[in-house]
């Protein structure tokens, strides 16, 4: 892993997907898990886990802000930068296991490729904020961005409300990023809550399984 000092013995693993894919629903299960299985982790999202980072979510994601794409980027990767240096960076230091609801394929999908900033600079911006920390392995969720959309309760926030094409970019973009790396898995998130968890955990403990066990039982209620 890049932009880590030496003797970093943590590990870092990201969820992403459309909106309605399920990432919340997946990495809650799978922390839930490990803490069952006595596993030291921590559990972040983005935008957010920092004073800054709340600061930003809620002004990115207010539906009654109108703003410009470059402002939208800036707001997001103000929060990767405080959220790598105070939660991930020292986490990983402490060997601890880090799941993040979010990192910098979002950034990539969103602002890169639906909002349609250039993105090789969205690329070199991102690893400004982020000291060219790269995750160990994305898990992407993959659903169709309508049935995603559809599965969504409560108020929409901003991004949520952006029209069907819109979604429909940034799937396509997730897709293309997980054809070209390797440290992305893709797993179908269209079907029932613990046939999909199975299955990422299944990814999970086939890498690591030291830290992913498979000695336990568990069981999520659709």
């Amino acid at each position: 892993m890049s932009g880590m000092p030496a003797g970093r013995k943590g590990l870092f693993i990201v969820f992403e997907g459309v909106e309605g894919a399920g990432k919340s629903t997946q990495i809650k299960a799978v922390s839930h898990r490990l803490t069952e299985g006595g596993v030291d982790h921590l559990l972040v999202r983005e935008p957010g886990g920092t004073a800054v980072g709340e600061r930003a979510r809620e002004l990115v994601l207010d539906p009654d802000v109108d703003m410009c794409p470059e402002a939208e980027l800036f707001l997001y990767l103000t929060s990767r930068a405080e959220f790598v240096r105070r939660l991930v960076i020292p986490a990983l230091q402490q060997d601890k296991l880090v799941l993040a609801d979010r990192y910098e394929l979002s950034t990539l999908a969103y602002q890169g490729a639906a909002r349609g900033l250039d993105i090789e600079q969205v690329r070199e911006a991102n690893r400004l904020a982020t000291g060219g920390l790269a995750p160990d392995l994305t898990v992407l969720l993959r659903i169709d961005p309508e049935r995603g959309r559809a599965r969504q309760l409560g108020e929409p926030d901003r991004l949520e409300r952006e029209r069907a094409e819109f979604h429909g970019v940034v799937a396509a973009a997730y897709d293309q990023m997980a054809s070209q790396n390797s440290a992305i898995v893709s797993v179908d998130s269209g079907g029932l809550t613990a046939d999909v968890h199975e299955r990422i955990w299944g990814e999970l403990s086939a890498r690591w399984p030291e830290r992913f066990r498979e000695d336990r039982k568990h069981f999520i209620n659709d």
